[in-house]
């Protein structure tokens, strides 16, 4: 930015530089006082109890955990109202990859608090806009034919997005290659790519999403039905095929991984058929031990489009040269809020530093993380947390009888003992983490701790 600007004044001020590390050192002093999990206060349980239910009557519907966060938090540790501290390996849904308050993420939303808006959007971005659009692309070329970026909102509307690029591309053909348990998003159109009837009760059918099964690791001609399938519906709608969409790993549906000879026949037929390919890397993004797990399954050169999101505060669509959208297709009013997209350009720097690769921080939290699950389903614990695994900072397990009765009530067991996670897949239902990348050993045993204790509790 030229210096004759005054916007170059705000960014190069070391008033405000000064007044932002002040603010960023006074918020790191004061959440170091959290240093592990503790129950609540007994002073405060009733007047939290009491906000929670208002946000459950003026939302319909009430909270599924009895959370309300204080604001104050520190790294994988975060404080509520009523005055508990939990652990958090859910990360909000998997946006708070770098944990709770992280001095650099900070850093960055405070400065681009100094904006003149507060959100920008397609039509007038700011420069937050342009970097992290930048940043992307850089990340994205070094292993794909990617090219282009459209920022928006969330990870639906990056699928909305990328839906339009390939049927438009396509037109007029209309449907819709997917995978059995596949989860797309909250959208109308997400909701229709996504296989769980629970997630779209009454909302009608058009008919216009296919399936073939994801790998199953226990059948040995897993890949070779997945395939057959697939080539009996490109048969069935030939010509009329709009896109391959796909998880590389599936979330929702059961955190389900398959090796890269489970997709290449299909992508290879794709290219035969000249179908485009949709990568969905809403939660895998940043996740895989690589940026994208397409890197980490080595088949980048397939993809036309990627949507991710989460980790980057934002959504993004992005996509090659052919697939780019005529204008007026995709816009949107909302691009994202200035501090939204700075912290997720820092939240992308900072992950460069040391976080990828086989030798990698996320690499060695996957592999002590599981060989922590595993040691307890081989102890004290036999035979009640198995096949724990994933890619990551994905991880699951099926916990006790892989029921969903058990599986929710040692969600709400793990919560009261300090440990907040989630659940996914529908037979069996699993536990799932998203890990914070800035978990350490000490925190590991802590998680060992807690999932030891709740496990027996119900065992």
């Amino acid at each position: 930015m030229s210096n004759e600007l005054l916007g170059a004044k705000l960014d190069q001020s070391k008033e405000i530089d000064s007044k932002i590390d002040q603010i960023v050192n006074e918020v790191m002093s004061v959440n170091s006082h959290i240093k592990g999990p503790s129950a609540p206060k007994s002073s405060l349980i009733e007047s939290a109890q009491a906000h929670i239910d208002k946000v459950g009557t003026n939302r319909g519907r009430p909270l599924f955990y009895p959370y309300i966060g204080t604001g104050a938090g520190n790294g994988p540790y975060v404080e509520l109202e009523d005055g508990s501290v939990k652990i958090d390996l859910i990360n909000g849904i998997g946006i708070h990859v770098l944990g709770h308050s992280h001095p650099k993420i900070l850093q960055a939303s405070l400065k681009a608090a100094t904006s003149d808006i507060v959100i920008q959007g397609n039509l007038q971005p700011n420069k937050e806009y342009s970097l992290l659009g930048q940043k992307l692309l850089d990340l994205a070329g070094k292993n794909s034919r990617l090219k282009h970026v459209w920022l928006t909102t969330s990870g639906s509307m990056s699928g909305e997005n990328a839906l339009k690029a390939c049927r438009q591309y396509k037109s007029p053909a209309k449907m819709i290659i997917s995978m059995k348990n596949a989860f797309a998003g909250r959208s109308t159109m997400m909701a229709e790519i996504t296989d769980n009837p629970s997630l779209k009760q009454g909302l009608p059918s058009y008919g216009e999403v296919t399936r073939v099964p994801f790998y199953d690791k226990n059948d040995p001609k897993s890949t070779e039905k997945s395939f057959a399938a697939f080539k009996e519906i490109v048969a069935k709608h030939e010509g009329d095929i709009s896109c391959f969409c796909f998880e590389p790993m599936q979330g929702e549906g059961g955190y389900n991984s398959a090796p890269r000879e489970f997709f290449i026949p299909m992508l290879d037929f794709c290219k035969e058929k000249g179908i485009p390919v949709w990568a969905d890397e809403v939660q895998t993004f940043c996740r895989t031990g690589e940026f994208f797990a397409y890197e980490t399954l080595g088949f980048g050169d397939y993809v036309d489009v990627c949507t991710v999101a989460k980790t980057l505060q934002v959504g993004a669509t992005l996509y090659t040269d052919e697939l780019n959208p005529k204008p007026g297709l995709v816009s949107g009013t909302f691009a994202g809020a200035s501090v939204a997209l700075a912290a997720g350009h820092a939240a992308l720097s900072e992950l460069e530093d040391g976080y990828m690769g086989a030798n990698g921080k996320i690499q060695k939290i996957h592999d002590d993380f599981v060989g922590m699950l595993n040691e307890l389903n081989q102890g004290s614990c036999r035979g009640l947390l198995q096949d724990a695994g994933g890619l990551g900072l994905m991880v699951a397990v099926t916990p006790l009888d892989g029921s969903r009765e058990k599986m929710i009530a040692l969600l709400k067991v793990l919560f009261k003992n300090g440990l907040m996670t989630f659940g996914c897949g529908k037979g069996p239902f699993r536990l799932r983490f998203l890990l914070p990348a800035i978990l350490n050993s000490k925190d590991i045993q802590v998680c060992k701790e807690i999932i030891e204790k709740s496990v027996l509790e119900l065992a």
